[in-house]
């Protein structure tokens, strides 16, 4: 199962000379808690949620809130971004990016190939992937058979839900 079959394509992406006020903007319009920053079709970075909130003055400043809004609107992206970013390729395995995202424990993947962004993989869009592989909401029952470990069970467990005029149209198989 390739990434790109799984991904977000439709991305909200900024540039690094966006203000931290008009990605936040973004953020809050799109319902979204992070953004690539691309330049000249080349993805160079990625804000999120949690590196705008570390860009703006503490609650407990002195500044009036004139003032805050000032700094916000003269911050660019480009100097609170993420620059050293962990991409994935859209030909990569689910499987792969689902174990990258887990072992660097982060969110998001950008998915690039030979410099250019095709689209992003999230945690959300993980969820998303599983529920479509497990069949959630559609017609149809989901049975559990236990069966023990061998050659040919699963031809014989097939073959009796055959007989028996069932149509699989997903299995996933557990290790017990």
């Amino acid at each position: 199962m390739p990434v790109k079959d799984f991904m977000t394509k439709k991305l909200v992406y900024v540039s690094p000379d966006t203000t931290v006020a008009e990605a936040a903007d973004l953020l809050r319009e799109h319902h979204l808690r992070r953004l690539p920053v691309v330049e000249n079709d080349q993805l160079v970075g990625l804000v999120t949620e949690g590196t705008m909130a570390e860009a703006q003055p503490s609650k407990a400043t002195s500044l009036s809130i004139y003032e805050m809004n000032y700094l916000l609107n003269k911050t660019k992206i480009r100097d609170i971004m993420i620059k050293d970013i962990v991409t994935v390729s859209q030909y990569a395995s689910l499987e792969d990016a689902i174990y990258l995202m887990m072992s660097r424990k982060i969110g998001v993947l950008p998915v690039v190939d030979n410099g250019q962004l095709y689209g992003i993989v999230t945690d959300r869009d993980v969820f998303k992937a599983f529920l479509e592989i497990a069949g959630y909401g559609q017609e149809g029952y989901r049975l559990v058979i236990l069966a023990d470990e061998g050659i040919g069970v699963l031809s014989k467990v097939l073959n009796r839900l055959s007989s028996a005029n069932l149509s699989v149209k997903r299995l996933v198989i557990i290790e017990r």
